[in-house]
């Protein structure tokens, strides 16, 4: 199976698998590794959005719990859906520590900043976690492997850091070549209206529904949460020079199409078109050459994301810049239902499919059965193709 991450990340991850450190690497047969996951005072919040989507999700970590002294003693399943998971949100490094024996596999930082950078308090927790033997995972721009203080304390503690966003070598970074209409199988990609909106979610959510109803879905991600969770085709974008970025998320698409020989590709998104602080939507429509997009949008968000000056915009206006941006067509809006009670995610569901004329749903809230006919009901040779198969 081919796998797409950086040569960067795959390097580091060749190192933590000959050995994770030392309660780890006399194991007799493979296990999940274990994790936990850092997001003090984020956590269900938009900048925990690493933390929220691991605990939602991830096939690669075993996550032991969560690290967030202000909602410490919750569950996080319930703090984040409303449904226990068995998943507690613990006070502190010290306190996960006393929770879990062995000690974790995994220190995972679980938030995405706007600054990108660890702060000086958070500085001091990393290094304490690679003080304790854990091997760390950084999504932060900040690339922690560049800096003498960590990789000795990682060469101290016998672990290794994870630099999930550094990117390949710029010798091996691949440009746009045009070979993206050798993928013949339709191509979703998955936008929003704002950054840290839900968009992995509901591309993940849709993933798994249509490979629940017989069709052949790879899901590639695009940020790094989707590649922690496991995805098996991935690209850091907003961490490519941007000169490479359509280029290395065409070759991405490429080798899914060609590694899995699937029925359909659904791309996550990347920040918002219409979002003047964002180029990664642009790139991800141009990279990509959808047959489709899925919309996301947050009613009750006021202003974007870490901008209170600029407002939200609405659906209809993004449609309408992603269709004149990009050939290709808006095919459903889906909804996150921040600060909304289950009328108003009706109401706004109704509305939309009202002014909008397309399919409206909501990947957590409606039956996910919705948002894959959402994408079937489009795309007749999938429905015929899923009627062959049960014949």
């Amino acid at each position: 199976m081919t796998t797409t991450l950086s040569t960067t990340t795959q390097n580091a991850e060749n190192v933590v698998q000959m050995h994770a450190g030392p309660h780890s690497a006399h194991q007799d047969t493979p296990t999940t590794p274990t994790a936990i996951v850092y997001c003090e005072g984020n956590f269900g919040l938009p900048d925990g959005k690493t933390a929220n989507g691991l605990i939602r999700h991830s096939e690669k970590y075993e996550i032991l719990s969560v690290i967030d002294s202000t909602q410490a003693g919750r569950d996080a399943g319930e703090v984040l859906d409303g449904e226990t998971n068995k998943i507690p949100i613990l006070g502190s490094l010290d306190d996960a520590f006393a929770a879990h024996l062995p000690v974790p596999d995994y220190f995972i930082y679980g938030m995405a900043p706007a600054t990108g950078m660890l702060s000086a308090t958070e500085r001091q927790i990393v290094l304490d976690a690679l003080k304790r033997g854990m091997n760390v995972v950084n999504g932060l721009h900040e690339f922690l492997n560049d800096d003498p203080e960590f990789v000795a304390a990682a060469r101290a503690g016998n672990v290794a850091i994870i630099d999930i966003r550094k990117p390949r070598p710029k010798n091996d970074l691949r440009l746009f070549s045009g070979n993206i209409d050798k993928v013949t199988c339709p191509r979703i990609a998955v936008l929003g209206t704002d950054c840290a909106i839900g968009k992995r979610t509901t591309a993940s959510i849709l993933t798994r529904a249509l490979i629940a109803r017989g069709i052949n879905a790879v899901m590639v991600t695009t940020g790094q949460t989707g590649m922690m969770q496991g995805s098996r085709y991935g690209v850091a974008l907003d961490a490519v020079p941007s000169q490479f970025c359509c280029g290395e998320l065409e070759a991405t698409l490429i080798d899914a199409f060609t590694g899995e020989n699937p029925d359909i590709i659904i791309v996550e998104g990347q920040g918002a078109l219409s979002h003047p602080a964002f180029c990664t939507s642009a790139f991800i429509l141009r990279g990509s050459v959808p047959d489709g997009v899925i919309l996301q949008h947050a009613p009750k968000r006021a202003h974007r994301c870490d901008f209170d000056q600029m407002p939200m915009p609405e659906p209809k206006s993004e449609i309408s810049l992603i269709e004149a941006f990009c050939d290709t067509k808006v095919i459903g809006l889906t909804i996150n239902h921040e600060d909304m009670s289950d009328s108003e995610i009706s109401d706004s569901i109704l509305f939309y499919q009202k002014q909008l004329g397309i399919p409206v749903t909501d990947a957590l809230a409606r039956p996910v059965e919705q948002l894959a006919e959402m994408v079937l009901s489009s795309f007749p040779d999938l429905q015929r193709k899923l009627i062959l198969s049960v014949q």
